[in-house]
């Protein structure tokens, strides 16, 4: 089985989002980037498929400029048989996104597509879901354990209630939560040896793919900041705060 992972290029978690400051955007102007962390785990569950003998070949695949190179080779040391880059400095919306990564997998021929369950900067959880129904394929999201026995998947989902299990056919879209697995940590000689792994590279425009803007962000604004606390002497005033000031209960 050929397995397709759509991963993308984010701010690092552990960097404070600065806002442009007309408020267009965040600002990434020298700022770390890294692999989403969903994709991360959506990568490394392809990998543990491949050493179950369920899966043959992984294609890790990615939508941005230059530097996105930089995830891909991420990937490719993560054990990534090789790579794709679709390459546009355009910031390209979901539904974009979802169709030149399902361009991807027509091209290629994958049985199954995982990917991050949302990303952290926008946090649209939309691709996955997207992606199933332009290809037309079964759709699993928020998986946090994955079986796959010949044209059937078993799947435990991540719902507000707790868990969810459901039976999906082959092929299909699959979402990674968190929970799903720890991905590995990457050694120098496998960072040496993904620099030569293969790395297509795709024009954006060579795919005659509409990818019109259909959104149009008015304003960026910085959460407000959090107020001091205050220290109450009782628990009846703490409890009149609560009531009164905060208006909780």
């Amino acid at each position: 089985m050929k397995i397709l992972v759509c991963v993308k290029r984010v701010l690092d978690p552990q960097v404070k989002a600065r806002v442009k400051a007309g408020g267009s955007g965040v600002d990434l102007t020298n700022v770390k980037m890294t692999m989403n962390p969903f994709c991360e785990n959506a990568l490394e569950e392809a990998l543990r498929m491949r050493e179950a003998g369920v899966g043959e070949e992984i294609i890790v695949a990615s939508v941005g400029g230059g530097k996105t190179e930089e995830t891909l080779r991420h990937g490719l040391a993560m054990g990534a048989d090789r790579a794709i880059q679709v390459v546009t400095e355009d910031d390209l919306e979901p539904l974009a996104i979802a169709k030149v990564l399902k361009a991807v997998a027509d091209r290629e021929g994958v049985s199954l597509v995982l990917t991050g369950k949302q990303a952290i900067d926008n946090d649209s959880n939309q691709t996955a879901q997207m992606m199933s129904a332009l290809l037309g394929w079964s759709l699993a999201t928020f998986c946090s354990d994955i079986t796959i026995e010949g044209d059937k998947a078993t799947v435990v989902r991540e719902v507000d209630a707790g868990l969810e299990t459901i039976e999906v056919k082959m092929p299909s879209v699959m979402s990674a939560d968190l929970r799903l697995n720890e991905p590995r940590y990457v050694k120098l000689p496998d960072v040496m040896k993904a620099k030569r792994k293969p790395m297509d590279k795709i024009e954006l425009e060579s795919l005659g793919i509409d990818t019109a803007r259909r959104l149009t962000t008015l304003q960026v604004e910085e959460p407000e900041g959090r107020a001091a606390g205050v220290i109450v002497n009782s628990v009846s005033e703490l409890v009149e705060k609560l009531r009164n000031e905060a208006k909780v209960i």
